[in-house]
């Protein structure tokens, strides 16, 4: 697991940073806060250990930043904190904080919380991919029914539509133009069936980009 770390005091970043590399994770250490939010934001770290007070601006804000980001609902923040009043840890937990440790922070009670961190990160991978998996479900299940709808509302009358049309291109006193026109009307009705069939035998369907910001079912096979 990659883990960003942020401690101002580089003896106590040393520390932590050996402890972390020690329990098998991949370590990024700062300084500051600015410093942190940089790190972040060049690679989303799902574990980030921070210092309440640090240079630049404290870890409250750190916090508040990366939770207002794309991934900050899927990161897990562990705070550092010499600070214990119960206005403190409220205020901590309102910008968003996960857990918190109080200092002096021992070798012991870190790996601990690193455990306690990857336990929650992978429930929190399991989960959404639980709500993933169930909202695709939930998608099939719409399009089975909207095909059902069509290929019964749809199938009989276009059916109907192109035998007339093709009786009527048959027909030998009809103009010339009126024939193109009823031979166009026949073409786009096949086409319309086509549509129907497809969708009545899609496998495993996927969405394609209409146009920008819209996207819609691939029924011939097109890559996103």
């Amino acid at each position: 697991m990659k883990v960003l770390l942020a401690e101002d005091s580089s003896v106590t970043r040393l520390l932590f940073k050996a402890v972390i590399m020690e329990a098998g994770h991949d370590v990024i250490a700062v300084e500051d806060g600015p410093s942190a939010w940089d790190a972040f934001e060049r690679q989303r770290h799902p574990l980030v250990i921070f210092d309440w007070m640090m240079p630049g601006f404290d870890g409250i804000e750190l916090c508040r930043r990366i939770r207002a980001s794309d991934a900050g609902p899927d990161t897990f923040l562990l705070l550092l904190t010499g600070r214990g009043t119960p206005e403190d840890l409220t205020s901590a937990l309102d910008a968003g904080v996960d857990d918190f440790v109080a200092k002096p922070v021992s070798s012991e009670l870190l790996r601990a919380r690193l455990v306690i961190a990857e336990r929650r990160i992978q429930q929190n991978s399991a989960r959404r991919s639980a709500e993933e998996a169930l909202a695709r479900a939930r998608w099939l299940a719409g399009i089975g029914e909207a095909t059902l709808t069509m290929q019964h509302e749809i199938n009989n009358p276009l059916t109907a539509l192109i035998a007339e049309t093709q009786l009527l291109v048959e027909e030998p006193e009809m103009l010339g133009s009126h024939r193109r026109q009823v031979s166009t009307i026949g073409d786009q009705a096949r086409r319309i069936a086509e549509v129907v069939r497809r969708l009545a035998h899609l496998e495993d369907p996927r969405s394609v980009e209409y146009i920008e910001g819209m996207r819609m079912l691939d029924l011939f096979g097109k890559k996103a």
